[in-house]
């Protein structure tokens, strides 16, 4: 299964949106959250580091490493 992830910038509380297919399956604050929305989705046996590293995952304002918001 191929699933198109979409982790938007981070909010001014740090959070980044998570869209798989264009349904928003939540707010994620590090990459265990992005893990368990995949895994919700249908995605299993991924770890964070497979999720940083993914060609399919679209990092918006900044990637993996970017949680805190532009204010904090």
């Amino acid at each position: 299964m191929t699933l198109r992830v979409v982790v938007s910038p981070p909010s001014p509380s740090g959070g980044r949106r998570v869209r798989v297919d264009g349904t928003i399956l939540g707010l994620a604050y590090g990459l265990g959250d992005l893990v368990e929305f995949l895994r919700r989705a249908g995605l299993e046996g991924v770890d964070e580091v497979e999720v940083a590293r993914s060609p399919l995952v679209d990092w918006r304002g900044g990637g993996p490493d970017v949680w805190v918001g532009p204010e904090a």
